[in-house]
């Protein structure tokens, strides 16, 4: 009889300790999960925030005209090294400041 307790005691210590165990990691894992869900939620929140940015402000006339300018000082080397023909220059010319 002694060796029979002995043997249910140490079974009821080792199912006890692997009882304990696999608790404590359920519960570490349990933490990890959650904390990644929190990081990817934050994650969305700064997403969303940064997915929507002002929109630019609207060019003024002065730098509308710059723009031209440059355009047009491009069409012109563009001629110049043959690249457009006279009618090409004259169309884009036209649709640029038309």
């Amino acid at each position: 009889m002694p060796g029979l307790l002995r043997g249910v005691a140490r079974t009821a210590v080792i199912a006890g300790t692997a009882t304990a165990v696999s608790n404590r990691v359920s519960r570490r894992q349990g933490g990890r999960w959650a904390q990644q869900e929190q990081q990817q939620q934050e994650q969305q929140q700064q997403q969303q925030a940064a997915a929507a940015p002002p929109p630019p402000p609207a060019a003024s006339p002065a730098d509308d005209m710059t723009t031209k300018i440059d355009q047009l000082k491009q069409l012109s080397t563009l001629k110049e090294q043959g690249v457009l023909t006279e009618t090409e220059f004259a169309e884009q010319k036209r649709r640029l400041l038309g």
